[in-house]
Parts: structure tokens; sequence; C-alpha cells
């Protein structure tokens, strides 16, 4: 695998392990293709994507093209290296079948699901969402259509119910990484061979929109739990309480009736109504104001039975 010449397309937090884990296995990392720095944070300073900085740490060259599908300049790049294989784990972009088919292993992708469930590009997301019990990493082949490649290799992982977007997806991320490396030997000696997928079992995820987040109280306890730990830390699953609105961070659900939305219980423990069920709110973030406790905003905006949120 020493003399294996890879090229590592990726972008996000979640493909750091991975490329981090083929260098430190003794793979070529010759090139590291990522997007472009954009701007980010509340000062919208630019700022360059974490693989970038994790490959310049590590002394590879990092080469960040505006756009892929007819680049000469990325195709020259790619050329110069003469890659054995390409690596990709979120990079971000659809590839072209040009790149995909260059080195001679062809490209493979790490993707955060158990393929063909939840193709596309929020699977860990809507796995919390749907209250999925159990998620995992797929390495597959790359061809043009989304996620759509031979399954080459897959790993469970248990989702619990302490699970958020945030800790499944470093996670998945490092169950990604060392599934990669155990893969790629056997894969590119001939002894795993890829499985095409069932396309009657394939489910596709939309991406994640802010609006997505809002609570609506009138479904169940559970359906709101899980919104919560999809959305958290984005977009944040949210409701309003006198006008304002406010980020429920974290919830459980429990037993109780009322009218939706309404709180029933304002003490040591903050519990709402919901359509089925009722929810415990934990931890919650006011318009403007800190993350606080369901118990420290019952005694600081003197929360009592009856009031009501999403109003």
């Amino acid at each position: 695998m020493e003399n294996l010449k890879v090229v590592f397309m990726g972008t996000p937090d979640f493909a750091v392990p991975s490329l981090k884990k083929l260098v430190e296995s003794g793979y070529d990392v010759k090139l590291v293709v990522t997007q472009p720095d954009k701007p980010a944070g509340r000062g919208k300073k630019v700022t360059p994507p974490p693989v970038k900085v994790v490959a310049e740490e590590l002394g590879i060259p990092v080469y960040q093209p505006e756009k892929v599908k007819e680049n000469a300049e990325l195709k020259k790049k790619l050329l110069e290296v003469e890659p054995d294989l390409i690596v990709v784990a979120a990079y971000g972009k659809i590839l072209p079948e040009w790149l995909l088919n260059l080195p001679e292993y062809g490209t493979v992708n790490v993707h955060a699901s158990l393929l063909p469930k939840y193709r596309g590009a929020s699977p860990i997301q809507w796995a919390l969402l749907n209250g999925e019990e159990e998620t995992g990493v797929t390495i597959m082949k790359v061809i043009p259509e989304l996620d759509a490649g031979d399954i080459i290799s897959q790993r469970r992982v248990k989702i619990e119910k302490e699970d958020n977007a945030k800790t499944l997806h470093d996670k998945l991320a490092e169950v990604g990484a060392e599934l990669l490396v155990e893969t790629l030997p056997l894969y590119v000696s001939g002894k795993l061979k890829p499985v095409p997928q069932n396309e009657e079992e394939a489910t596709y995820c939309p991406q994640i929109k802010k609006e997505m987040g809002k609570i609506d109280w009138r479904e169940s306890a559970e359906e709101i739990f899980n919104k919560i730990r999809a959305f958290t830390p984005w977009p944040s699953a949210y409701t309003t309480f006198r006008g304002k609105r406010v980020k429920i961070l974290e919830g459980e659900p429990v037993e109780g009736t009322g009218e939706p939305g309404e709180v029933i219980e304002a003490g040591r423990d903050l519990i709402v109504a919901t359509g089925e069920g009722a929810l415990k709110i934990e931890r919650l973030r006011p318009e403007g104001r800190k993350e606080i406790s369901g118990e420290e905003f019952v005694r600081g905006y003197r929360i009592k039975k009856g009031d009501m949120f999403g109003s």
C-alpha cells in the first residue's frame, strides 16, 4: 500500500479522520482537492475548510477548484500525479465521469449511511429524524449517479438515545476512517469484490434547511425529540415563547397530557405537552441569551403551568 498513489477529495470535518488515517497507514497521498475558502461565522471571516488545514499540517499539496466538471487545470494536476486511486469523503460536489475513471482502481467514497438507505447530503440528520436505532458507514465505488455505486464494505453503528447530529457525525467519521484503511488493501488486491446496490431499497434524503427546525407541538413527543437530536447543533430545533424564538437543545419524551405547546409542569422540571405524550425540556437557548437549563428558564422567566410555547 505504501506505493499506492492516492488523491484525496474532501472538505468538512467528516473527511478529516479519513485523510489522517490514510497518511498514518502509509498511503502516499500526493494531492488533496477541497472546496475553496469561504466566509464563516458571525463575522463572515474567510475560512479554509478543515481538510485544507489538516493537509497543510501534513505537508500535502492542496488544490481548491471552483468547479470540477470542466476544469482543465484539475485534469492536468491529476494527470501529473497519475493516481492509482481517488478517495472521496464529503467533497460536496458531483464528480465528472472522466475523473472517476482516471485512476487504475477508480474512485471510492466514504458515505455516512448503510446504503442504499439515505443516499444524499444529510444521511446523519435523517437517520436521527426518522428515529433509527442504527446507521453505519459504507465504502463504495463512485459513479456519476448520486451514491448509487457498488458497495465495497459496510460497518454498522448503534444510535444511542443521547446521540445528536454532532456526536453521531463524530462517531461515523472515525468508523469510516477505520473501515477505509481496512478495506483498501482487500479491494486493491481483488480479495473484496464490490456488490451492486439494491435499487428497490434505495431512499434519498434532501438537504437540511433552517426552517425544518421549527417545532410543531402537535407532533408526538418522540417526533419532536428526534427533531431536536437531528438538528443539534445546526440548524437547531426551535419554537417561540412570548413572541421570542427559543432553541431547544436537549429534551426527553415523558408521559403527560395537555394542549400541544402547554406547560404542564414548571418547577425543577419544565414539561410541555405535545400531540402525543409530553417533552421534558432539559437545555434551551432563549433568543439573544446564553444556553440554560429548563429549571433556570422556569425561574428566570417565571414560567407557570398553562403558559404556552409556540405562540
